[in-house]
């Protein structure tokens, strides 16, 4: 089958198109003849710097996590899914699983679920990684009826769909964005946009929360801005974040008595553990998406599997406006 393979770490030209053999089918599993895949920032990370981390493949490898087709084969012990079926989910592209820029993949049923019926193989794919991630952030966070939730980046790629999933379980959502076509995304959503450029923490934790903070705060930024989130937190509040690679100072947490989770989703790929949990959050998303309160958001440019190396300079331009998506057939 044709997979887009790199052969060494580095840039987008590492990508190059061959064969490599069909996956075989085995117990707990499926095939998958993927239609789509999308790009997330991982990807890109994994790519450029793979040699520097624990999860990184071996080479040469396929990348690709999120994914979007129909099943081929099915394994033994498989009950819930059958020749024919159309599923997404996040699911390859790390360690010793195969990623999905290829013409097929071999999936663990306990990462995927049945793609939401209203959605094309494109839109579908767009979701996975970043659906979860933004789940389990709201959800750690104990996102409830009537809170005032506050997402940073509520444009990007797991903001966008927090947004929504946040109103769906009845929070008021705000929002911070950088641009008038990030506000034009986050108030289509039903936020109220936040511009950071030109409204300071105090100042809008002031005018919508009356200084008291909000409720929850989901960080899809990061770095420097997990500051800003403390400071907007009010007391006892909660703070999830996605990005928390760097050194910095807690005591905001201490005196505000805040909880901070800290959001991994790649944890049961890499460790083989829990991964029951993406597939019933998955499970979940293709409810809410099918019940008309989840839509991706796509990218205006159209890219195909060959177009890979095209995609991932797409991304990282950060001129991208949604999810990055590749079509395979």
């Amino acid at each position: 089958m044709k997979a887009m393979v790199i052969n060494e770490f580095g840039g987008s030209d590492q990508f190059t198109q061959t064969h490599i053999s069909d996956p075989a089918v085995k117990a707990g599993h499926v095939v998958v003849r993927v239609a789509a895949s999308s790009v997330n920032t991982i990807d890109m990370m994994i790519r450029q710097s793979g040699a520097d981390l624990p999860f990184a493949p071996q080479l040469p490898g396929v990348l690709g996590m999120d994914f979007a087709g129909t099943i081929e084969a099915v394994g033994e012990g498989v009950t819930e899914y059958k020749v024919g079926d159309e599923v997404y989910g996040c699911a390859g592209g790390l360690g010793d699983l195969q990623g999905s820029l290829a013409e097929k993949m071999l999936a663990d049923v306990r990462l995927i679920a049945h793609k939401p019926a209203s959605l094309s193989m494109k839109e579908a794919a767009a979701i996975p990684l970043v659906g979860i991630t933004a789940y389990e952030g709201l959800t750690r966070a104990l996102t409830g009826e009537g809170q005032k939730v506050l997402i940073h980046g509520g444009a990007g790629g797991v903001g966008h769909i927090a947004v929504q999933l946040a109103r769906y379980m009845k929070a008021e959502v705000f929002a911070t964005g950088g641009s008038g076509e990030q506000k034009e995304i986050i108030e289509s959503l039903g936020a109220t946009y936040i511009d950071y450029r030109s409204e300071s923490v105090e100042d809008y934790v002031n005018k919508y929360t009356d200084g008291n903070g909000f409720d929850v705060i989901f960080d899809t930024v990061g770095g420097n801005n997990l500051q800003n989130s403390f400071a907007a937190a009010k007391l006892n509040g909660q703070v999830s974040t996605t990005l928390s690679l760097l050194e910095t100072d807690l005591s905001p947490v201490h005196f505000s008595g805040l909880s901070l989770n800290v959001v991994f989703m790649l944890l049961p790929m890499i460790h083989n553990v829990g991964r029951e949990a993406h597939g019933d959050i998955l499970k979940q998303l293709a409810s809410i998406v099918d019940a008309g309160a989840l839509k991706p958001i796509i990218d205006r440019e159209d890219f195909t599997f060959e177009q890979i190396a095209q995609a991932h300079d797409r991304l990282a331009s950060g001129k991208a406006v949604g999810k990055v998506v590749v079509t395979v057939e």
